[in-house]
């Protein structure tokens, strides 16, 4: 009878049951592939198309069904004997469950074991941004933007955690809705949804060979709302340089001149122009922005569509861009187990560039504007620019109104992918994405203005160059829940080519200007090549949680490159990374002030592939004249030396890290500390002469960084009517060049021949400036003086005697953003800066030497000009660059803060929205680069003559300085 009794209690209280249900968002709209698990068993279902579930199994008439998606709210639903249960779910809005983009998949923000930052859409919409650096320049530690000039048309170089290598690229990789790229100027940011990036190894291991300098993944908007949402954007500013240098007068100039011995043809009296050259060349800078967007999703489909045009005349006379830019973003679900999409924009780009980071002498407008004496006109008698009345240098207008030049490209970028589950938690994946770019770069010298133009009748050159790259990804994911065990796998192959082609023609000798394509001239010069590399890879990576407390995972990835030698063609690419949920454990209470608290740990090892095609082959160059009697015979040549063993970079790096949110999130804390070692740099390394090679591609060298992160985020106020949030990044990285085949590598020549400004060397960072210690004025002889590595004073200093004199690293560099809003109105507050690095502000070299007839800084007044004269200006030698020798007199602190953006908005309530058909309008006065404080005394501390390279940095040769802008705008939603 007892047995009896048992049975059948047991049979009620595990009885075969089947459910039903449907889950939906709190807008109705089904959730398709959302997990209902039986709490305590194994027993589990997912949603199918139209969000509906059936559930089998023996379990409990007062079980508790567990329903999860991800980005939304776990809810629990005890039952009471019902057949039918359904659930709605509510967004997660919480930072600790945000969805996070990572390589080929998305986790949940506290889940995440390696070194990841996101800047989602609140971020961007708080400023108006026409580049995406500016939409990374300051928000996440460990992510330095190298803006080295403010053109419109300049891109941006990123350093993810330090510069990583010496000859080849250290800029990440980008992804771009699953598509890598490395162009980012025809991105339009207002299309921007997300940008994930992976700091760490354990986090980009899964790029391999391309992740080495981290990876930036970006995503695109998609629709949000059930009922189609229409954006319109528009914005309009203008541009103005926030510094300018003052120089001498032309009585000023007349004194310097006759002091060097020098004086005009038909004497000073006919010089009596007064041209301020630096106002002929800054301008109003203006621009304008147009960004419309439809949007929207059903049941079945997610759409965005959007289109926009830029344009923006820059400070400095000529400058400009324009870009029109096309998207559409469509997610389609077919039914309850496929699912397809794409991904599509086309950009249409075209700039305008200018002549800087050059002498007076090589067309430099910047360095034209200071050094150009003022005691000319713009044009002379015979209608062409004037030049120094002392030398054949054109006046700067020359290099601006003189030289018609327009590049032009059309881009487009596009993938599309089907989803299908083809068995319970198993999904597979093929992604088919392109990236063609066509370009095209024409000049014309003016052949009657110009100096050079007249000697040579003209200049019309037209390059055109095609890049075409495709990507096939095939994935399989497998994922499940087994009580407490969530798991998560993944494998997958990829394959990739790239195609580059590029050709040129010049022609000279044009009878007019009023054709000015080469058929209108005589051929001069002409040239074309072709190349291409391929990337074949397979990849995996195990996500694994127990209890929401013990977080797990492990990438690998093999990538074979066409790059490298038959011998080291594949690569292989592991990382491991852990974390420990604190916060989770019994001995944390739930009503602790510690909302989350997370350690993590993580090590990898990727790769860096980015050197030019072919780069192992002992290349055959074209273009060689051999001597056949007396004729001259066209041939080849050896280009290149054989290295069958050549191979890849590879970047080892450990991470630990601390994630803390405190009295319930309104406190946010993360830190982290990594090492990386980069080893077997791909160097083209200078060869002994007697090889017949100047030099060759070999695997020499290692560079190591360093360095501490910090983010901190606080919510202060957050009421009803009003909200403060502040966010506060700083970032501390040490790199050093630890092996290095040979000798030092120097570079950076400038201004008329002083020798290399930097030098790469064991021990030392990248990026150290490198000249004479500079000892003072003679009081006697006006001479510079300098100290030799003896310690002595020498006026004339050997090349030994050189060492460094500064370093362009900072110490630290920060960010500072605070967001306010009170009811209708907004204040978005940007600051960001660098501390402790130096700067050789070469321009000053230029206009501080006296040693020819360019004009001068006012400095020069203070010049040594008898004996007894104590000065630090030395004294005009006409033809002798030995006082102005690069040395420590022109090393500058380049630190700074500046106010990157300052944003006040109004958005207009709803009352008043009403009878015009609108659900939001806001309008918005933006300042940026408003407020810098800084000691350089040059145009700009941010910027650097060389671009992005890895070992020259910190140099100012007058290079176009960042501009100061002010922005109004509109934005509206229908």
């Amino acid at each position: 009878m007892i047995l009896t009794v048992f049975m059948c209690f047991f049979a009620n209280a595990n009885a075969q049951n089947t459910l039903s249900g449907k889950v939906t968002d709190t807008n109705g709209m089904p959730i398709a592939g959302a997990s209902i698990l039986v709490e305590g068993t194994t027993i589990g279902a997912s949603t199918d198309f139209d969000g509906g579930y059936i559930l089998k199994g023996n379990f409990s008439n007062t079980a508790t069904l567990i329903f999860s998606y991800l980005g939304y709210k776990t809810q629990r639903i005890t039952l009471t004997g019902q057949n039918e249960v359904n659930a709605q779910l509510e967004e997660d809005i919480s930072a600790l469950n945000e969805v996070v983009l990572v390589g080929y998949g998305a986790q949940l923000k506290k889940d995440i074991t390696g070194a990841v930052t996101t800047i989602d859409s609140e971020s961007f919409e708080a400023r108006p941004n026409a580049k995406l650096g500016n939409l990374l320049q300051g928000q996440s530690a460990g992510v330095q933007v190298l803006s080295s000039s403010g053109k419109p048309s300049q891109g941006f170089s990123l350093r993810i955690r330090g510069t990583n290598s010496i000859n080849t690229n250290s800029d990440p990789l980008y992804v771009v809705d699953g598509v890598p790229t490395t162009d980012t100027r025809s991105i339009n940011p207002g299309d921007i949804d997300t940008i994930t990036v992976l700091k760490d190894a354990s986090s980009a291991a899964i790029y391999g060979a391309q992740g080495a300098n981290g990876v930036v993944l970006i995503t695109t908007k998609r629709g949000t709302t059930s009922k189609p949402k229409v954006t319109l954007d528009i914005y309009s500013g203008f541009a103005q340089v926030w510094n300018t240098l003052p120089v001498l007068n032309g009585e000023q100039y007349q004194d310097l001149m006759t002091e060097l011995g020098l004086t005009p043809p038909g004497g000073w009296e006919s010089y009596t122009e007064r041209t301020d050259w630096q106002d002929a060349i800054f301008q109003n800078g203006l621009s304008q922005n147009y960004q419309t967007s439809v949007s929207g999703k059903t049941e079945s489909t997610n759409y965005y569509i959007s289109a926009g045009y830029l344009s923006q005349e820059g400070a400095v006379r000529s400058s400009e861009i324009a870009r029109t830019n096309f998207k559409i973003n469509i997610d389609q679900t077919i039914n309850d187990w496929l699912k397809v999409g794409s991904r599509i924009a086309y950009t249409e780009y075209r700039d305008v560039d200018v002549n800087d980071n050059a002498a007076v002498n090589q067309g430099g407008v910047l360095l034209g504007a200071l050094t150009t004496p003022s005691i000319i006109g713009v044009f002379n008698d015979q209608g062409m620019f004037t030049s120094n009345p002392f030398q054949n240098w054109e006046n700067p207008l020359a290099s601006t109104d003189g030289l018609e030049r327009e590049f032009r490209s059309q881009r487009f970028l596009g993938n599309l992918y089907l989803e299908a589950e083809i068995a319970k938690g198993l999904t597979y994946k093929i992604n088919y994405g392109v990236d063609n770019n066509n370009g095209i770069f024409d000049s014309f010298l003016d052949p009657f203005r110009t100096g050079f133009g007249v000697a040579i009748e003209g200049q019309s050159i037209n390059n055109t160059n095609k890049t075409s790259y495709y990507i096939v990804e095939n994935t399989l994911n497998y994922k499940n829940i087994f009580g407490r065990h969530d798991i998560e796998a993944l494998v997958g192959s990829v394959n990739q080519k790239f195609r580059f082609e590029n050709s040129t023609i010049e022609s000279r000798g044009f009878a007019s200007a009023a054709v000015t394509t080469p058929n209108a001239g005589i051929p001069f010069n002409s040239s074309a090549n072709k190349s291409e590399r391929t990337n074949g890879s397979f990849l995996g990576r195990i996500n694994y949680s127990y209890d929401d407390k013990y977080l797990f995972t492990a990438n690998f990835r093999a990538d074979g490159s066409s790059v490298f030698g038959p011998g080291n063609r594949w690569g292989y690419f592991p990382s491991f990374s852990a974390g420990w949920r604190v916060s989770n454990e019994n001995f944390i209470g739930d009503d602790s002030f510690i909302s989350d608290l997370k350690l993590r740990a993580g090590w990898g090892i990727v790769g860096n592939d980015q050197i030019r095609p072919y780069a192992y082959l002992g290349l055959v160059g074209g273009g060689a004249n051999y001597p056949f009697g007396t004729t001259a015979q066209s041939g080849t040549f050896p280009a290149s030396l054989e290295n069958l063993t050549l191979k890849w970079e590879e970047s080892e790096q450990t991470n630990i890290g601390i994630d803390i949110a405190l009295f319930d999130n309104k406190i946010s804390f993360t830190a982290d500390a990594y090492i990386k070692n980069t080893t077997d740099l791909l160097l083209d390394a200078p060869l002994p002469t007697s090889t017949g090679f100047s030099s060759a591609f070999q695997n020499i060298g290692e560079v190591q960084n360093k360095g501490l992160e910090f983010s901190l985020n606080t919510v202060n106020i957050n009421t009803d009517n009003l909200s403060w949030t502040s966010g506060f990044n700083i970032s501390f990285n040490r790199n050093e060049v630890k092996a290095l085949a040979g000798s030092p590598l120097f570079g950076g020549s400038i201004a008329g021949g002083r020798g290399e400004a930097s030098i790469t060397q064991v021990g030392e960072p990248l990026g150290v400036l490198y000249g004479y210690i500079f000892g003072g004025v003679d009081p006697q002889t006006g001479n510079a003086f300098y100290i030799d590595d003896e310690g002595n004073s020498t006026f004339t200093p050997e090349e030994d005697d050189r060492t460094i004199i500064g370093d362009a690293n900072p110490d630290f560099y920060y960010g500072i953003t605070n967001t306010l809003s009170y009811k209708g109105f907004g204040l978005f507050v940007f600051l960001q800066g660098t501390q402790g690095n130096d700067i050789l502000n070469a321009t000053r070299i230029e206009t501080e030497g006296m040693i020819d007839a360019k004009n001068q800084s006012i400095s020069v007044l203070n010049r040594w000009k008898q004996p007894g004269d104590i000065t630090d200006i030395p004294r005009s030698s006409f033809g002798n660059s030995d006082n102005s020798r690069v040395s420590t007199r022109f090393i500058e602190d380049a630190s700074y803060l500046r106010f990157k953006a300052i944003t006040l908005s109004y958005n207009l309530p709803q009352s008043a929205l009403q009878n015009i058909n609108m659900s939001n309008l806001k309008i918005y006065l933006t300042g940026e680069n408003m407020f810098t404080i800084t000691d350089y005394s040059g145009f700009d501390p941010e910027v650097n003559a060389f671009g992005g390279s890895n070992t020259i940095q910190g140099i100012d040769f007058g290079t176009y300085p960042q501009t100061r802008n002010v922005i109004f705008g509109v934005n509206a939603t229908f």
